[in-house]
Order: structure tokens, then C-alpha cells, then sequence
């Protein structure tokens, strides 16, 4: 998946980068990651995209702002490791309603931020899972519990823009404690990366960073895109 965060696009800039990934192989657009837009704003890039790419478009939420029945489905997700209610719980209670009247599939995730976690672990309020063992554990247990609690897919995000991705070895060990879809993201910026990443279980791989960097967008993704679906 490919992930636009609204505030960095224009509606005609997310169109076109929206057809560049599609072109490469990119199976759903993601969009959503930060909060300095307006709710009009977010709904006319989300229209742009769908009206210019046959593919999913997810609504990655970052608050009431980033809502709109235009996308197909959205990440109705906890950022379980927050030292704040409203990202556990606070903000679902506001959206609930408001995201049943406009129609959207709804996808409910647990959503883990491990080192560096960048932006989104500031923002978040997120006790960072550290790149160790006991992080290790402790990311399966958050695995383990989003799995008890009935939600369908769990997220490993080391944070837009982090110098590297989770550690394949950390994936593997939340793959064999899970059977629910594990999604991965933050830092992904090369095919061997991704490639790795897959291997160690991964179901989904998000990318974003590479989008905002590269100039030559549609290479830099098909990459990436032939890497994790050649394995």
C-alpha cells in the first residue's frame, strides 16, 4: 500500500502520485498521517485519488478531520501503546457514529509504534517499543492482545521518515504469535528492505517517505513492489 499524507499533496499532486503507484503495482491507497489540514481539504484529495485509480483508498485517521464516504474503508485503529486515552479510545467514541452514516468498510486495527517512532510516536504519546528482546516480547503480547480483543489487523510502525524499518526479526516473532493480517510500515525505502520484511511475515507493506524523496516515483515503488511480490 501506498501511503499520501494530505498535508504534503495537493488533490491534483495525490492524483498523479496515486496513478504512479497504481502503474507500479501499489494495491490500495492509504491516506491520512497528520493533522494540518482542513476536513475539506482531506475530502477533495481523497476524491482526486478515486477518481483517477481503480484500487481501494483507505483512510489512514489522525482525528475528525481525516473523515469522508468518498474512500472505500477505513483503519478504525488504537495506537495501543499510548500514554493517552484519546488514542486508545477517546477520539473512536467522538468518530463512531459520524464513520457509520457515511457508509465506510470498516477495518479495525491495533496499531504499535516501535523505535525511533519519529512524528507519529511524538504525536501519539507512544511508549516507543525498543529494538531488543524484551521489546520483542512485549510487541507480541500487543500482537496477542489486538488478536483477543477481535480486531482483524495489527500494524508494526517504526515512524514516517525512520532511518531503518522494523527488524525482520521482530516481524517473525509477532508472524508465528499471530494469525490475524500483520501490516508493516516507516522506513522501507529500499527492495531489499521490503523483500526482507516479507520473508519475515509480513501480509502488507506501507510505504510513504519514498513518495514525499523520490523523483522518480514510479521506479522507486515498482521496485520495492516487484521485490515483495516476487518472493
Amino acid at each position: 500500500m501506498t501511503l499520501l499524507d494530505p498535508e504534503k499533496v495537493t488533490p491534483e499532486s495525490a492524483a498523479k502520485i496515486a496513478e504512479l503507484a497504481y502503474s507500479a503495482g501499489t494495491d490500495a491507497i492509504m491516506v491520512g498521517g497528520s493533522t494540518g489540514f482542513t476536513r475539506e481539504h482531506f475530502e477533495s484529495v481523497v476524491l482526486s485519488i478515486k477518481e483517477s485509480v481503480d484500487i481501494p483508498v483507505i483512510i489512514f485517521p489522525s482525528g475528525e478531520k481525516s473523515l469522508t464516504g468518498y474512500a472505500d474503508a477505513i483503519f478504525f485503529m488504537s495506537l495501543l501503546n499510548s500514554s493517552d486515552r484519546e488514542m486508545i479510545i477517546g477520539i473512536h467514541v467522538r468518530a463512531a457514529r459520524i464513520i457509520k452514516s457515511l457508509g465506510l468498510e470498516i477495518l479495525p486495527m491495533g496499531y504499535v509504534v516501535i523505535e525511533p517512532g519519529m512524528t507519529v510516536g511524538r504525536v501519539g504519546k507512544a511508549m516507543l517499543i525498543p529494538r531488543d528482546e524484551k521489546g520483542i516480547e512485549l510487541l507480541k503480547s500487543y500482537a496477542l492482545v489486538t488478536e483477543f480483543l477481535g480486531m482483524k489487523y495489527f500494524y508494526v510502525e517504526a515512524g514516517s521518515g525512520a532511518p531503518e524499518p522494523a527488524p525482520p526479526d521482530m516481524i517473525k516473532a509477532v508472524r508465528d504469535e499471530i494469525g490475524i493480517t500483520l501490516i508493516v510500515g516507516g522506513g522501507i525505502r529500499r527492495p531489499d528492505q521490503a523483500r526482507e520484511i516479507r520473508s519475515a511475515g509480513a501480509d502488507v507493506i506501507v510505504t510513504g517517505t519514498i513518495v514525499e524523496e523520490q523523483k522518480d516515483i514510479y521506479s522507486a515503488l515498482k521496485g520495492i513492489v516487484n521485490a515483495i511480490k516476487s518472493r
